[in-house]
């Protein structure tokens, strides 16, 4: 059946499948009772390849692979020693695969497949940092849903995604991956992005599993560097870092991956305390936890371990079911049975939940079902698809400067000069972790403009000069940056001095933010910063449009434009998108996910401060909280982000005065557009718990927000609901919860731009 050609019947098979199955009380005890006689016919040996995770050693995504390639996969498959497979691709493999597992092994037990698709299978959405500045759950849904599309469709069944770490240090390369430095937007981004993997129901054959990663923390390591240490107290963990990650588990993640980090002295791949007392204990998880690649062998190197025996015995006790790529608990786990230092229960729970996955997938009533090569052909880059990866390009753009309005591009304008070295490339859009794209498949800015340009304007184009000095293709290669070559500077000011307007392409390369790409300078590297101000002073409007997957440090660069476009790794359609917002075919609505800062040393810098008991004091001779040589403030705050047109926020009512902990709360505000041109507005909510009980507490926090599409002149009402759940902190005697006392709203449209205030006070 073909669900895409036949979306009414679709929907009658969705509802019918779902109140035949999840909604059945007795559809997990199924699982449960096949789990259970499964378990009992499994040999040891059988029970302990179900956590045996190994990766196609032809696709390499970690250093150290132990897959050799002269490995007889297919006869350990035969023989039950291989649970997962990751980095097989394609439904001839993974079906020659999956045949061996079912025909050949004694219980026909099958495999499930993985795969890093974080932004996109074959065709690619904006990276997740840049999606996030959609401010829009559909968005960010869409694009998930679209990629388990193809990535089923291409014989996987499981993503190692969303990445929900909250970051608030730009340098770390793999902010890239995730929703930025808010806890609020990121719950709402797990949450999506979870729904969109999974849908309705894991077992539809256009579902894949998803993963929560990293868990837990990664995002806060020490100066930003990937597998450094992370150490903070619990209060800041359980109130910052750890909610999204709670998020994903009430969205009904299937599985959750552990992290590389030590978290307060313990590495997350031997952490008990966090894999089974907050995640099975507290939180009710009852998928599968898997390691990220061989985390739980690097323990040695932590010191917390000595040996492999030591580590299979933490991984275990720790609660990590499924070892990826590491052949610790194949090699262990059987010799600590032996020695009493785990137990056959411990052993079954940890096949039993990696059994209930595939069980949820469908995989053993139909292990064939993601194996369709028609699908395969017809899913993959559909052009609905393409469409949808530009419409969600262009809602992540966000405008960071429009001086004397230069933006959009009108008829007045006859000749553009596209410049700069990330204008014509075609592989930097489709960012990090780009699933399986073909390289260099991207829309460039240069084709985008000229697609949308067509006859009415005269295209220039130099390069100007090149930023690297080799070609990387892959997240291993070295960045060897051009700091001498400025042949190309002649040609690009010839080209500006033609022109009436110069749009510029700057910033990063793909492979300049992912994993292992921290850097501690993140303004512009190379030549670039020297190129933007040799075009300036040709007098002529600049437009800068900036590549990165990260926010950079622009403060050198904000006066040599009259107009900034954050255009992140934007993926497939990157240049459509672009051009799209530059002539005006969509209003710029995005806002910043993440601070970007005035200088690297004020990193980590974010919204989200606790008060000072010196708070700050711009005066020279004031002894308060301030750098100084460098002001407080970030560059550009988080929530930031201009349109277009203007909006006028009014009419601030709260439904009551006082309210109890039995209560709801509904904020209304009345938002217009005052401006010239139709647009959208992503209107913020803020609170404060103006006194902790003892327990000092943000001066601001987001808690609400809604995207809004208004015409010229149009008003709308907007109404945010605030339960005292949503004010809920680690006290002081260390429960979750709300507290009696007052609170102040905030509403506006940046975190540092809130007009409207009101107050309440919530009772006991």
């Amino acid at each position: 059946m073909k669900r895409l050609i036949l979306p009414g019947l679709l929907v009658l098979l969705v509802v019918f499948h779902i109140n035949s199955q999840s909604n059945n009380p007795n559809y997990k005890i199924s699982y449960d009772q096949r789990i259970k006689e499964l378990l009992s016919k499994m040999t040891l040996e059988e029970k302990i390849g179900q956590f045996n995770q190994l990766s196609n050693p032809y696709h390499k995504t970690g250093p150290g692979i132990k897959s050799e390639r002269n490995e007889s996969f297919d006869e350990m498959v035969a023989n039950g020693q291989i649970g997962s497979f990751l980095n097989v691709l394609g439904v001839d493999e993974t079906m020659r695969l999956q045949k061996i597992a079912i025909e050949k092994s004694r219980l026909g037990i099958p495999l499930i497949f993985g795969y890093d698709v974080i932004h996109g299978f074959k065709t690619i959405f904006p990276i997740p940092l840049g999606e996030s500045a959609s401010f829009d759950r559909a968005v960010m849904e869409k694009s998930a849903r679209i990629a388990a599309i193809e990535a089923a469709a291409n014989g996987l069944h499981w993503t190692f995604a969303p990445m929900v770490d909250i970051s608030r240090d730009p340098r770390w390369g793999r902010i890239m991956e995730g929703a930025g430095e808010d806890v609020y937007l990121g719950e709402q981004a797990a949450k999506a992005r979870v729904h969109g993997f999974q849908g309705d129901d894991l077992s539809w054959d256009n579902t894949i599993a998803a993963c929560a990663k990293h868990f837990a923390a990664y995002g806060a390591s020490f100066g930003g560097r990937d597998y450094a240490a992370v150490d903070m107290s619990e209060r800041m963990l359980r109130e910052v870092y750890l909610r999204p990650y709670k998020a994903a588990v009430d969205a009904g993640v299937a599985t959750f991956m552990s992290s590389f980090n030590t978290i307060n002295g313990v590495p997350a791949s031997g952490n008990r305390w966090l894999q089974t007392d907050i995640l099975r204990g507290e939180w009710g998880f009852d998928g599968f936890v898997v390691s990220d690649w061989n985390s739980l062998g690097e323990m040695i190197y932590h010191g917390n371990v000595e040996s492999e025996y030591d580590v299979g015995f933490r991984g275990v006790d720790a609660g990590i079911d499924m070892d990826m790529e590491g052949r610790i608990y194949i090699n262990q786990v059987k010799q600590l049975l032996i020695d009493n230092k785990i137990t056959i229960s411990q052993i079954d729970e940890m096949a039993g939940r990696i059994l209930l996955i595939k069980f949820r997938l469908g995989l053993f009533d139909n292990p064939y079902q993601y194996c369709n090569k028609q699908k395969e052909k017809e899913l993959t880059m559909h052009s609905n698809h393409l469409s949808a990866s530009r419409d969600g390009a262009k809602r992540s753009i966000v405008l960071l400067k429009n001086k004397n309005k230069i933006l959009p591009i009108t008829g007045k304008v006859k000749r553009i000069a596209v410049i700069g070295p990330l204008s014509n490339d075609k592989d930097a859009p489709l960012g990090n972790w780009r699933g399986n794209a073909t390289p260099n498949s991207a829309v460039s800015l240069l084709e985008g403009i000229r697609n949308i340009a067509g006859n009415k304007y005269e295209i220039l184009y130099s390069e100007g000069c090149r930023l690297l000095n080799n070609k990387e293709n892959s997240f291993a290669s070295p960045v060897l940056i051009n700091n001498n070559d400025r042949s190309g500077f002649k040609k690009a000011v010839a080209a500006a001095n033609k022109a009436d307007i110069v749009v510029m392409a700057l910033g990063e390369t793909a492979y300049m933010s992912g994993e292992c790409r921290s850097y501690a300078d993140i303004s512009l590297k190379g030549l670039q910063l020297e190129l933007l101000r040799e075009i300036k002073k040709t007098g002529k409007p600049v437009v800068l449009t900036i590549f990165s997957g990260r926010p950079l440090v622009l403060t050198d660069a904000v006066d040599h434009a009259d107009a900034i476009l954050n255009c992140w790794l934007l993926g497939s359609e990157s240049g459509n998108a672009i051009a799209d917002v530059l002539f005006g075919d969509y209003n710029p609505s995005g806002k910043l996910p993440a601070s970007f800062p005035y200088h690297v040393g004020q990193i980590p810098v974010f919204y989200e401060q606790l008060s000072s008991g010196r708070p700050y004091d711009p005066k020279p001779d004031s002894l308060t909280s301030k750098y100084r040589d460098i002001p407080n403030a970030p560059l550009y705050a988080f929530g930031y982000g201009l349109s277009y047109t203007t909006f006028k926020f009014t009419d601030l009512k709260l439904s009551a005065e006082k309210i109890s902990m039995k209560d709801k709360l509904t904020i209304n505000v009345n938002i217009k557009n005052t401006g010239e041109y139709p647009g959208e507005e992503v209107v913020q909510l803020y609170i404060r718990d103006v006194v902790g009980n003892g327990v000092s507490r943000p001066v601001l926090q987001l808690r609400g927000f809604e995207k809004i599409m208004l015409a010229i002149g149009e008003s709308k009402e907007v109404t945010f609901t605030i339960t005292p759940a949503d004010l809920a902190f680690f006290r002081l005697d260390e429960t979750w919860g709300p507290e009696k006392g007052k609170f102040q709203v905030f509403i506006g449209n940046s975190s540092d731009n809130l007009p409207l205030k009101g107050e309440f006070e919530l009772m006991e």
